[in-house]
């Protein structure tokens, strides 16, 4: 086992369709994997995958060691490029050390650990008894997690694969909750004399709604709110709002369809413009790209009721996005955020927002929660709260935390970092169904995940895989 044949494994994942809720093909090629060598496999009625490699000759007394990742992705774009992830491989790219899909998703979160298992499967390595647990839907839910029933594996020590920072351990995680508001909105006729404008903000850099929340980059249906409640001077007509497409992303593009009396078209273009330059200098670090524009465009259908319209539009202003709070006890972890996630407007005249919430304690995690779900109430939204999942709390005195830093320290001569993620992991849930787990975390640099321009570090995945190795051959 190397870093090349952890990277050709994932190189073939790329062409394999894994959307979150699609992952039946991956799910297939891991059970033709596991065949194809002879390795015992077995699949849950969810879509589970666990594959097991029996100890190698004199290491039978070893305990057995559950290695985790998740089958599924999250497929983001660019909106003006052409894909399908139903039916295309990843494009990407290698250049100046990194692999990098640069319009799309490279699914190295977390296919990249689904490699890592792969190769070590595919080894002659001396090891223990391996169980690779492969989750699915961890993206939109975790409903692979949820769904786990006792039996399913049988080792008591857990390495997640699906960590973003080389160098560092971790050894808990936020827990989280995803609220939807949905609006019964009404409609009115275009009015005479008006005209038709798309206005659009782009170029945001989005991201992990929880390793980026803290990083004060640019929520683009946010903007746009922003500015559509400013203009609310104009007696303009709102037709379509939209943006962002995933709980768990920070929302790149945002637009929105209205209308203005024809004589204020060229103002309406002109503070447009000038918004556009507000925003450049206000996001010049975080999102540089970041943009307004303006253009005429054919409208079809009833516009927004005029009271409906700015009632959508206050609520959504006034509903909270970023760090909420940060935690008094490891300095510069986020300790709790929400995340203005998505909003679509159907053809039944229903508008549907999402959030997420994160945070490693219950109690403020339902206190953001209900901040968010209050806010909704006052604009005469319907609110549901779905998707709870738990927070991982930290075990200082893990056998496997020892052995993992004692290995590091023995490869690279320092010390790694023993930390907490605001992000999600599936850990959590497996503590709460298999009590006596002893769990850590780690993975190689990944930058971007779920946005387009997600890039994997490969230097760092040659110290990924070394630590990985020595662990899983050297453990007792």
């Amino acid at each position: 086992m190397d870093s090349a044949s952890v990277l050709d494994f994932f190189k073939e994942i790329t062409r394999i369709p894994r959307e979150s809720g699609h992952e039946g093909p991956m799910t297939a090629w891991l059970q033709r994997f596991a065949a194809d060598r002879h390795l015992e496999c077995r699949t849950d009625k969810t879509g589970n995958v666990v594959i097991v490699k029996e100890a190698a000759p004199g290491k039978e007394e070893v305990p057995p060691i559950v290695l985790q990742a998740h089958q599924d992705m999250v497929c983001e774009k660019n909106a003006d490029f052409e894909f399908d992830f139903l039916t295309q491989p990843i494009p990407y790219v290698i250049e100046d050390g990194w692999m990098v899909a640069k319009d799309t998703t490279l699914g190295a979160d977390d296919g990249i650990g689904i490699a890592a298992c792969l190769a070590l499967l595919d080894s002659d390595l001396p090891t223990g008894k391996l169980e690779c647990l492969f989750t699915i839907s961890e993206e939109t839910g975790m409903d692979g997690a949820f769904a786990l029933e006792p039996g399913f594996f049988d080792g008591k020590t857990l390495i997640n694969l699906d960590s973003e920072d080389e160098g560092q351990l971790f050894i808990g995680c936020a827990g989280g909750m995803d609220t939807t508001a949905t609006f019964q909105y009404k409609r009115e006729p275009l009015r005479k004399g008006y005209k038709a404008l798309k206005v659009v903000v782009s170029g945001g850099q989005g991201g992990h709604s929880g390793d980026d929340i803290n990083k004060e980059r640019a929520n683009a249906l946010q903007l746009l709110v922003r500015f559509l409640y400013t203009e609310l001077q104009y007696d303009y007509q709102l037709f379509t709002l939209q943006g962002g497409n995933k709980p768990n992303a920070i929302c790149r593009e945002a637009e929105a369809i209205i209308a203005v009396p024809a004589d204020e078209v060229e103002d309406m273009v002109a503070d447009v413009k000038a918004y556009s330059s507000l925003l450049a200098q206000e996001y010049a670090s975080s999102d540089p790209d970041v943009r307004a524009v303006c253009a005429p465009v054919q409208t079809e259908g009833g516009a927004v009721e005029e009271g409906d319209a700015a009632n959508i539009i206050m609520t959504l202003l006034a509903c909270p996005h970023g760090v909420v709070q940060m935690s008094m006890d490891i300095p510069g972890l986020v300790e709790t955020s929400t995340n203005l996630a998505a909003m679509k407007m159907g053809e039944d005249n229903v508008l549907k927002v999402v959030t997420s919430q994160r945070s490693p304690v219950v109690s403020e995690l339902h206190a953001i929660a209900e901040k968010v779900e209050a806010v909704f109430f006052l604009g005469s939204f319907d609110v549901e709260h779905h998707g709870e999942y738990p927070g991982w709390k930290p075990d200082v005195h893990s056998h496997l935390l020892e052995v993992s830093v004692a290995s590091y320290r023995k490869l690279f001569g320092v010390e790694p970092e023993v930390k907490a993620i605001h992000a999600g992991l599936e850990c959590g849930l497996f503590l709460e169904k298999f009590p006596d787990l002893d769990m850590i975390s780690f993975g190689p640099t990944l930058r971007g995940v779920h946005a387009p321009g997600e890039r994997l570090e490969l230097a760092s995945l040659d110290k990924f895989v070394a630590l990985l190795e020595d662990i899983v051959v050297n453990f007792a």
